[in-house]
């Protein structure tokens, strides 16, 4: 398991919404001079995708090498293949991540972008619409989707880089010489710089010596928490040892605040439910944001450490899927994103004890079952890990 490597002289811009990240990505693309990769969960095919999905032929037309690899599950069996109908003819290189689970049920939800070797975006946004729901309803929503991403220059494009390009080789099996010759196009890419304007580092989640890197990362800073910590998740079913650093964060004094996604899902909301009470008991303050649907997985901790990623505060990105986030410990960064997060407490709507002490006996128990439902299948499919 890798500890969390910093680096520092990098360049971090926070992107809220697809309205600040979409342009900037785009720009990037037409921008691009000899390589893009990226990695996403959803691709989809309404009107941002295609702005985003010609960028990427733009650029494959000019000569710069262009893969595109996104999962089979999120963005679906039909989408995959008319996304390869177009991209391959026209010399862009895509992938599907685990078609028809033949890697068991491992998913990548990471969003990476690198161009050049030089910018990277990482984030939480897929590329699909903000003002659609990104389930297989597609329903309007009444606002833009909540959601952050981060565009990174400096030293930390290298191992945001490397991490692409071993995940596109170890997806794509090619023989040894076409692998040699690609590593050593990166090693190229690596050497560059930009100003020092904070710290931070790549946590990435995997099946292999990833298992617990971000999870185990959050601890870590929960564990130093010292005045405030701010957790925004659209999921929250963490396993039992963060519920339980969350608890005694809070019980030891420190102001933990949990801004929750709901409205999306009716069974993860009564998992999410099901935890209310122990949370409530120790002191951390629960805010339901339903004003539009949120997607940003950010937390903020003493104005002094962040976090932007795809990891959700739920078992499957913290035990199962492919994750990325970026760490950072950079005072004007973490209180520059607080500032969003409490806009967004300030819009949600707040629980209560009382409120959850008068939940009727048949919402206990709906609650209740939907939790054991979802613990028993993150338990089998972890291996037991979900509750340890």
């Amino acid at each position: 398991m890798r500890a969390v490597s910093y680096s520092k002289n990098n360049h971090l811009n926070l992107l809220h919404r697809g309205a600040e990240f979409f342009p900037a990505l785009i720009r990037a693309f037409d921008a691009a001079e000899s390589e893009i990769y990226l990695e996403t969960y959803i691709f989809a095919l309404d009107a941002t995708g295609q702005q985003v999905k010609s960028a990427l032929l733009r650029a494959a037309a000019r000569g710069v090498s262009v893969q595109v690899m996104v999962d089979w599950l999120g963005s679906g069996r039909e989408r995959c293949q008319l996304l390869a109908a177009e991209f391959l003819p026209a010399g862009v290189q895509f992938s599907s991540f685990n078609p028809w689970f033949r890697r068991g049920v491992v998913r990548t939800h990471r969003k990476i972008v690198v161009i050049d070797g030089r910018l990277a975006f990482l984030g939480g946004l897929n590329i699909n619409d903000d003002m659609l729901s990104d389930d297989d309803s597609a329903a309007p929503l009444p606002l833009p989707r909540w959601d952050f991403a981060v565009s990174i220059s400096g030293p930390l494009v290298q191992a945001i880089h490397s991490e692409v390009a071993a995940q596109w080789l170890r997806v794509n099996l090619k023989n040894l010489r076409t692998r040699w010759l690609n590593l050593k196009k990166f090693s190229v890419l690596r050497d560059r710089h930009a100003l020092a304007v904070a710290e931070a580092g790549l946590v990435v989640r995997d099946n292999l010596r990833n298992r617990s890197t971000i999870q185990r990362a959050l601890l870590h800073a929960l564990g130093h928490a010292r005045h405030s910590a701010y957790f925004v998740t659209p999921y929250f079913a963490p396993g039992r040892k963060l519920r339980r650093a969350l608890a005694m964060a809070a019980q030891r004094g420190v102001a933990v605040t949990l801004l929750i996604g709901v409205g999306q899902f009716r069974m993860q909301d009564a998992v999410a439910q099901s935890f209310y009470p122990r949370m409530l008991r120790a002191g951390v303050k629960l805010v339901e944001y339903g004003k539009t649907q949120l997607h940003g997985k950010v937390a903020v901790i003493d104005d002094e450490w962040a976090t932007v990623g795809s990891s959700n505060f739920d078992g499957l990105s913290l035990f199962v899927n492919h994750e990325a986030n970026i760490i950072v410990r950079d005072s004007d960064f973490a209180q520059a994103l607080r500032v969003y997060i409490e806009r967004g407490v300030a819009d949600g709507r707040l629980v209560n004890a009382e409120e959850v002490a008068r939940y009727s006996w048949s919402r206990r128990a709906w609650n209740g079952f939907a939790y054991y439902l979802y613990k028993s299948v993150l338990q089998l499919i972890t291996a037991g890990k979900y509750t340890k």
